[in-house]
């Protein structure tokens, strides 16, 4: 690409945003504990928030926090005092939705630079250009974008940052802008309490005259089966140059509920992609090794119909998660995660030159010697024998 874009991960705890950092992210974007449409999540205290940004600043990486519910009115006084702390902190933006959340950033923390969150639904330049005006330094696209839209925004705001999303859950209504969850669960999804509806298996039924013997026949699904509102997975990793040229500046990864396991093998593939170290073969083989759903370009390309998932919610990887590396050395400390046992080939996840090398368990005993052939014990600490360098932060896969 000619310019390096920026690798932008989400972070749902201070774990998950050191795993992103230790494998390439160049950027993370995380909630608070009010006021983020990720609720669910683990989210971070004012002081995690502290740390999180210390952190990050230390390592030359960024912070983005999300301020993007649709606010009501009693938010506003709560709203204040978290954007001035968010710029007393030193975030190096917040993502936010509401024109009124973004008019009282501008006044309590005019230092704080603005980016328009996704659930904006900026589809065009004139949208674009408009929130330029207003003093947004970037606009997260809306991504039922094509390549083609988003080159017609870049030329006709070429100073505004264009963020996209890359990879990750795509959702069934517009840029996120669903009453489904509010209507099924009574959980708002505009306001960080999303219950994922339409992730759901649903039956269709068909009702005969009331009343009548039999009324309600059950309608046979076909081979594809029964999800009928849930979204395949997006995928633009063989397109990163294309959306590079296009005009968008990072390359944002979705997920601040997946595990950190899959946020490691997520980002570090789209990272050595980007850096030319992983060819674009391998790097998508490397996506498979977490549990996804089908996956899809959505509309970069243009109009596509193909985007719902119906076979099923997700399969699994191809491989399994079953310990992080606690400490390196000669006989390396790991922490079990998954049952692994002696004679099972595991793999390396690792940003260093270990990763993806392949070895057989044969030794692992205990924190007090004893030999152990079958790691069963829920979060064990086991030193193992490895022919291959391990450093904190690692982790080890069995390949299935």
């Amino acid at each position: 690409m000619k310019e390096r874009a920026e690798l932008l991960a989400p972070a749902g705890s201070f774990e998950k945003l050191k795993t992103a950092l230790n494998f390439g992210a160049d950027a993370v974007y995380l909630g608070g504990k009010s006021f983020s449409l990720r609720s669910f999540s683990e989210n971070f205290t004012e002081e995690e928030l502290a740390k999180a940004v210390a952190y990050a600043h230390e390592r030359g990486k960024k912070v983005y926090v999300t301020v993007n519910i649709f606010a009501k009115n009693a938010d506003f006084a709560a709203l204040s005092e978290t954007l001035l702390f968010l710029q007393e902190i030193g975030a190096d933006a917040v993502l936010v939705t509401d024109p009124g959340v973004f008019s009282l950033a501008k006044k309590v923390a005019p230092r704080l630079k603005l980016h328009i969150s996704t659930q904006a639904n900026t589809t065009n330049q004139y949208a674009a250009k408009f929130w330029q005006e207003q003093g947004a330094e970037r606009v997260v696209l809306a991504r039922e974008l094509s390549l083609a839209e988003i080159a017609q925004i870049h030329a006709y705001c070429p100073s505004l940052q264009l963020e996209a999303f890359v990879h990750g859950a795509m959702c069934i209504s517009y840029s996120g802008r669903c009453l489904l969850s509010n209507y099924l669960a009574g959980r708002d999804s505009n306001r960080g309490a999303c219950v994922q509806a339409c992730r759901w298996k649903y039956t269709v039924r068909a009702q005969r005259e009331e009343g009548a013997q039999g009324s309600e026949l059950e309608m046979q699904e076909d081979v594809r089966g029964t999800y009928l509102l849930n979204s395949k997975d997006l995928n633009m990793l063989p397109y990163l140059d294309e959306m590079a040229r296009a005009g968008v500046c990072s390359f944002k990864i979705e997920g601040r509920m997946k595990s950190a396991y899959y946020l490691a093998t997520v980002v570090n593939a789209y990272r050595r992609a980007m850096d030319g170290t992983l060819g674009i073969t391998e790097a998508q083989e490397e996506l498979k090794k977490v549990a996804h759903r089908a996956f899809t370009t959505a509309y970069a390309l243009g109009e596509n119909a193909e985007t719902v998932n119906y076979a099923d919610s997700q399969e699994s990887g191809t491989r399994e998660y079953v310990a992080d590396v606690l400490e390196g050395g000669e006989r390396p400390l790991i922490q079990m995660r998954n049952r692994f046992k002696a004679g099972d080939e595991i793999e390396i996840l690792s940003p260093s030159d270990s990763f993806n090398r392949r070895f057989e368990v044969r030794e692992m005993e205990d924190e007090s010697g004893r030999a152990v052939s079958d790691a069963k014990l829920v979060m064990q600490k086991l030193r193992i024998v490895c022919p291959y360098p391990l450093k904190k932060g690692d982790i080890l896969r069995k390949i299935l």
